[in-house]
């Protein structure tokens, strides 16, 4: 018996050695690339990582997509890894505000007099207005992408042990 243990620390001693020459980088690189795609599609399904839809506008073209207007939020999604970790994220400045939400958020007229708004049917100028602005979380790690995070690791751990 003791001889049987002695050949499966070996084989595990070999394997957990393999495991450690694995290449984590392209690991989380894979990662990385793979919630982006997800957080990608989130923007497509107007949904949270929770598979909850987003709110709709109270005001304006409300058949038009959200957090979409411009497609800048969206293209600016980056991601990254290193050895030990995998992200996504963008550094624009008001994409927490579309993560978390704003209450009594004021926005103020930069390059003209005037914001112009159209309420019903009557358009409205005003030089700040206050605004609360739910929230529409897009970053998040959701049930799908965690099992794919799951086979991605599953590929990897197989790979490195077969050499």
């Amino acid at each position: 018996m003791s001889v049987r243990l002695d050949a499966e620390l070996r084989r595990l001693s070999k394997t957990l050695k393999k495991l450690e020459d694995t290449n984590f980088k392209a690991i989380n690189k894979n990662i990385a690339q793979q919630l982006r795609s997800s957080t990608l599609d989130r923007f497509k399904k107007e949904e949270s990582p929770e598979n909850k839809k987003w709110e709709k506008r109270k005001y304006g073209n409300r058949r038009k997509k959200l957090l979409k207007n411009t497609g800048i939020l969206r293209n600016s999604l980056k991601s990254k890894a290193d050895n030990k970790i995998a992200t996504v994220g963008t550094n624009l400045e008001y994409a927490s505000t579309h993560q978390f939400g704003a209450k009594n958020r004021k926005i103020k007229a930069k390059n003209c007099k005037a914001l112009k708004f159209k309420i019903g049917n009557r358009w409205v100028s005003a030089k700040e207005v206050t605004v609360n602005i739910p929230a529409r979380p897009f970053l998040g790690i959701s049930e799908e992408d965690k099992e794919e995070i799951k086979d991605i690791l599953e590929y990897y751990v197989e790979k490195s042990i077969k050499g």
